[in-house]
C-alpha cells in the first residue's frame, strides 16, 4: 500500500511541476509578445517622427529656396555658366580654324580667368592684403579682356553674315566674355560687404583696441613686453593688459588711477554730506521779506535816527474830550549837550519841548489786522485752496502764502490735509 501511495504522490508532484512549467512558459510567451508589441509600437512612432522631420525639412528647404540671398547666389552662378558656355565655343572655333594644335589655348584662357576669380574670392574670405586682391583682379581683367578680343575678332569675321551683323556678333561675343567675370566679381563684392556688415562686433573690438593703445601708450608697450616674455598661449592679451595697468598705476581695476580714486572719495563724502537731513528744511528757504508782518514772532522795531527833530505842538484829536494835563519838562542845560551835538548834522534847539499829547488814535491810523481765525476756519480755507493741488505741491510754504498764516499753522494744516488724502486713498483702494 505504501508503494501505491508513494506512486500517487509522485504523480501528483509531477503534475504540479508540469503545471508550474506550463505557467512559466505561458508567462514568458506573454512577456515576449508584450515586448514585441512595444518594440513595434516604438518603431512605428520612430518612423512617424522621421517622416514628420523629413516633411519639415522639405518645407524649410522650399521656404528658403526663394529667399533673395539664394536667388542672387544661384542666379549669378547660372549667368556665369551661361556666359562661359557662350564664349568658350567661339574661342575653340577660332583657334581650331587656325590650327588644331591650338585647341588647349581657349581652355587655358577661360580656365585662367575663372581660377583667378576664385583666387579673389579666397583672398577676400581670408582677408588678405588689399594689394594681393587687386593684383588678382587685374589678372582676371587681363585674361577676360584677351578672351573678349579673340571672340570679337571671330564674330566680326564670320563669313555668312552681313558686315553689320558680323560686327554685332563680335560685340556680343566680347560682351558675353566679359559679362561672366564681371558678374562674379560683383557677387564677390556683395558677399564681402554683407559679411563685413554682419561682423560688426569684430570691427568694434578692433577700434576699441586702437583707441586704448592710443590713450595709454605706456601700458600698451608694457603689455606687449609681458606677452613677448611669457610662453606662447600662457598669457592672454587682456591678462597682460590688466597686469601692465596695475604695474603702471598701482590700481587693480583697469581705468582707475590714484587721482580718480581721490576724486571718487571726495565725491562720495560730498554726497553723504548733502544727503544729511536738515531740520525744518521746508521752511529754511523762507525769507523775511516774503513773510507778512502779522506772522513775524516779534514786531519790527522802528529805525532809530541820530538826528534830533523838533516835536511840533500838540494838536487836539477830539475836541469833545479834554486832553490830560501834562507837567512841563525840566529845563536842559545847553552845555551838557554841546559835545554830542557837535558830531551831529543837525543842532537841537536849546528850548525845552513839550511832549505831544496822546489821545484816541483815528481808525484810519490803526494798522489793518485780520481777525484771528480758529484752527477749524484755517483748515476749511486750506482745504478750499488745496482742493486741486497735487500732493507734491501741498507744502507748508505754499499753504502759508495762500492762507496767510504762520509757519507753524501752515505745517499743521499741511500734515492734516496730507493725512486726509492718504486716508481717502486707502478707502478708495
Amino acid at each position: 500500500m505504501s508503494t501505491v501511495a508513494d506512486f500517487r504522490e509522485q504523480r501528483r508532484l509531477d503534475a504540479a511541476a508540469a503545471d508550474t512549467r506550463r505557467i512559466e512558459r505561458e508567462r514568458a510567451a506573454d512577456e515576449r509578445g508584450a515586448r514585441l508589441r512595444e518594440q513595434e509600437r516604438q518603431d512605428r512612432e520612430r518612423d512617424r517622427q522621421e517622416r514628420a522631420r523629413r516633411r519639415t525639412e522639405r518645407a524649410v528647404r522650399r521656404s528658403q529656396s526663394l529667399t533673395p540671398e539664394r536667388i542672387y547666389r544661384r542666379g549669378t552662378l547660372a549667368l556665369v555658366v551661361a556666359s562661359g558656355l557662350a564664349s568658350l565655343p567661339a574661342q575653340v572655333a577660332h583657334f581650331w580654324h587656325i590650327s588644331p594644335m591650338l585647341l588647349p589655348l581657349p581652355l587655358a584662357l577661360e580656365g585662367a580667368a575663372w581660377v583667378i576669380a576664385a583666387g579673389v574670392a579666397y583672398a577676400d574670405a581670408r582677408r588678405l592684403a588689399a594689394a594681393v586682391r587687386w593684383f588678382l583682379r587685374a589678372l582676371v581683367v587681363g585674361a577676360a579682356g584677351f578672351a573678349a578680343t579673340i571672340n570679337y575678332s571671330y564674330g566680326s569675321n564670320l563669313p555668312d553674315l552681313a558686315p553689320a551683323d558680323a560686327v554685332t556678333a563680335g560685340w556680343g561675343l566680347a560682351a558675353v566674355t566679359l559679362f561672366g567675370p564681371l558678374l562674379f566679381e560683383i557677387r564677390q563684392w556683395v558677399l564681402t560687404l554683407s559679411a563685413a556688415s554682419v561682423d560688426g562686433a569684430e570691427r568694434e573690438r578692433a577700434a576699441h583696441g586702437r583707441v586704448r593703445r592710443r590713450h595709454h601708450r605706456k601700458v600698451a608697450r608694457l603689455a606687449d613686453r609681458l606677452l613677448s616674455a611669457a610662453p606662447y598661449g600662457s598669457l592672454t592679451r587682456e591678462q597682460a593688459w590688466a597686469r601692465a595697468w596695475q604695474i603702471e598705476t598701482g590700481a587693480a581695476d583697469p581705468g582707475m588711477t590714484p587721482d580718480l580714486h581721490r576724486r571718487a572719495v571726495a565725491s562720495a563724502a560730498a554726497l553723504a554730506k548733502a544727503q544729511q537731513p536738515v531740520a525744518n528744511a521746508e521752511e529754511s528757504t523762507e525769507t523775511m521779506r516774503k513773510r507778512s508782518t502779522a506772522d513775524l514772532p516779534e514786531s519790527t522795531p522802528e529805525p532809530i535816527t541820530a538826528t534830533v527833530v523838533r516835536v511840533p505842538d500838540p494838536v487836539p484829536v477830539d475836541y469833545a474830550k479834554s486832553a490830560p494835563v501834562l507837567k512841563p519838562l525840566p529845563p536842559v542845560d545847553p552845555a551838557s549837550i554841546v559835545a554830542p551835538i557837535e558830531r551831529r548834522p543837525v543842532v537841537a534847539e536849546s528850548t525845552p519841548t513839550r511832549r505831544r499829547a496822546t489821545g484816541r488814535v483815528p481808525d484810519v491810523a490803526k494798522p489793518t489786522r485780520r481777525p484771528k481765525r480758529t484752527p477749524d476756519q484755517l483748515l476749511v480755507e486750506a482745504r478750499a485752496v488745496t482742493a486741486d493741488w497735487p500732493d507734491a505741491k501741498v507744502t507748508g510754504e505754499g499753504i502759508r502764502r495762500e492762507v496767510r498764516t504762520s509757519p507753524a499753522n501752515a505745517r499743521m494744516l499741511r500734515d492734516t490735509i496730507l493725512s486726509e488724502r492718504a486716508a481717502a486713498a486707502e478707502r478708495a483702494a
